[in-house]
């Protein structure tokens, strides 16, 4: 079942127990993927890397969000963004621990032969086609940073 179907039977169940914040965040992931198909060269179908992206950003886009509005103290606004972030998240696959991520960094490392700073758009790349939508593209930055300084 595609993702546009899931979200479709999560709307219906959030509708049905009258769950406000899952319905809106559901008709977000609704409205983003009808954005992507509708947009010029897509050709109405996405992949489902295409998907996962899709719905890594949005989470993203509500924790960022929730980071700003709790630096500004208005935890009444960050609230809603990062209950809205946790219903989005379900759509996405098992995201992996730092300890996984830095097996697969080191291995890029020594497979690359990596050594410096200069190598981390290489190794970045590499990294994160390989671990598409199971992990966020910051920690991956911040693990290989590490390894390679």
């Amino acid at each position: 079942m595609g993702l546009q179907q899931q979200v479709m039977e999560q709307m219906k169940v959030a509708m049905k127990s009258k769950d406000s914040v899952a319905l809106e965040s559901l008709r977000a992931i609704k409205s983003a993927l009808l954005l992507a198909q509708t947009e010029s060269g897509a050709g109405g179908n996405l992949s489902e890397a295409d998907e996962i992206k899709l719905v890594q950003k949005l989470v993203k886009q509500r924790k960022d969000s929730a980071s700003i509005y709790t630096e500004q103290g208005r935890a009444d606004l960050a609230e809603p963004e990062l209950a809205q972030a946790a219903v989005i998240e379900q759509f996405l696959p098992e995201q992996l621990t730092e300890e996984e991520i830095e097996k697969v960094v080191v291995q890029t490392i020594d497979a690359t032969g990596a050594s410096g700073m200069k190598d981390m758009g290489k190794v970045m790349g590499i990294v994160s086609k390989e671990l598409a939508g199971q992990a966020d593209g910051k920690t991956i930055s911040t693990i290989v940073k590490n390894k390679l300084s």
